[in-house]
């Protein structure tokens, strides 16, 4: 959906929890205390009741949304957006479009999707032709984590090394699937059309931890191109 017409949709917060409802039917309650799987849906606390032994359990108990305060309807934009878009949202923005006046039940909300994210891609594994490269991307601390943590940053902390290797730079193993293009290709472009990918943090890129990674994010009968890296940093 575009946003137009997830508005249309979900014009308000009953639409949502309406729709929460019938998605987690769809999915199966089970009743923690019997096991029965067939419940009544209260609207007045939004909690469903297990016809067999009266228990109850929360619209949002078991999702990333347990334990949360904040509307559905904000957790259902969060992530219409957090998806939608191929650029990342900070926490102060999606305060700013949401309406919400603290800043820290969003970005809590926020991390937990992006952790739920990460949990569903580690599901699924990269097949057909891919190409393996390595990444360095700069670290940036959160300043609300700097607060946090009463963190100075000395004249002596940023004299790191630059370039390859450097402190201040993540390593990352970047995996993507890639395929003939069916079309022909313009002057200047690959021949190759990009499927999925995974961006993996890593702790060093050594050939034994990269091939670790590799065995968990690819099927085996996959064929890999690479720049001919060995994976000795």
């Amino acid at each position: 959906m575009n946003l137009s017409e997830f508005f249309q949709k979900y014009p308000d917060e009953s639409s949502c929890v309406e729709a929460f409802k019938t998605k987690r039917l769809e999915l199966g309650v089970t009743c923690k205390k019997c096991q029965h799987q067939e419940h009544y849906f209260r609207k007045s606390d939004l909690k469903f009741e297990c016809k067999k032994c009266r228990s109850r359990v929360s619209l949002r108990s078991g999702t990333v949304m347990e334990q949360s305060n904040l509307p559905l309807r904000y957790w259902m934009i969060c992530i219409e957006l957090m998806t939608l878009s191929k650029k990342s949202f900070s926490a102060l923005e999606m305060q700013r479009m949401i309406g919400h006046k603290r800043y820290e039940p969003i970005w809590y909300m926020m991390h937990k999707i992006r952790r739920v994210m990460s949990k569903r891609d580690e599901k699924y594994q990269l097949k057909g032709c891919l190409e393996f490269d390595e990444g360095f991307f700069e670290r940036v601390d959160n300043k609300e984590d700097i607060k946090d943590k009463k963190a100075i940053l000395t004249p002596k902390d940023t004299k790191n090394k630059r370039g390859r290797g450097s402190e201040r730079q993540a390593k990352v193993l970047v995996m993507v699937e890639s395929e003939p293009s069916i079309k022909a290709p313009k002057k200047g472009k690959p021949d190759r059309k990009v499927g999925y990918l995974k961006m993996v943090v890593m702790e060093n890129l050594q050939a034994e931890t990269i091939n670790q990674k590799v065995k968990k994010s690819v099927e085996k009968i996959a064929t890999v191109l690479s720049d001919g890296y060995k994976g000795e940093f």
